[in-house]
């Protein structure tokens, strides 16, 4: 009898602690998407891929960002929504293609550049105290060349790209 009532409480003990276990799962689950879902309705992320993943196209790559992200810093002072940012964007968005155009001539290259807004997946990336969740976030998508190199992305509004690391 004992035998059978220590295989009962273990039996129990199992069940609740798998239960819990589930809960506590699901409710992480929860918590980062609603956490992602608000963050993503009010950032703007910058996303450069590069040419390809030489020396050359990996440095060209960090000098179109360079460009790109003083130029949104020029237009964008007293931005206060994504929204703003977005529509700083498309009613400039022949200056952020001639930027990035004339960064890649400056260095030589001849490569073509596509520059759109669009949703795009990110992982989860940290700026100092802030850590932004992997989810799905509106971008300014800049693609260089064949873009087929490694790529690079930060926050853009609000402001947490930095083209040096004294900014931070």
């Amino acid at each position: 009898m004992l035998k059978n009532n220590l295989k009962y409480f273990i039996f129990k003990f199992l069940l609740i602690f798998t239960l819990l276990i589930i809960f506590v799962c699901i409710s992480a689950y929860s918590y980062a998407d609603t956490i992602s879902s608000k963050l993503s309705d009010s950032v703007l992320r910058l996303h450069v891929i590069a040419n390809s993943d030489s020396t050359e196209d990996q440095s060209l790559k960090y000098a179109v960002r360079n460009s790109l992200i003083n130029l949104m810093n020029s237009l964008s002072l007293d931005t206060t929504s994504k929204s703003d940012a977005i529509n700083i964007i498309n009613s400039h968005i022949d200056d952020f293609y001639n930027v990035a155009i004339n960064t890649i001539s400056s260095y030589g290259y001849d490569y073509p550049v596509s520059i759109t807004i669009e949703k795009s997946t990110f992982p989860t990336k940290a700026y100092g105290d802030i850590t932004f969740p992997a989810g799905i976030y509106d971008a300014l998508k800049v693609e260089i060349g064949k873009a087929s190199g490694r790529n690079w992305w930060c926050v853009m509004f609000p402001p947490l790209c930095f083209v040096d690391i004294d900014s931070a």
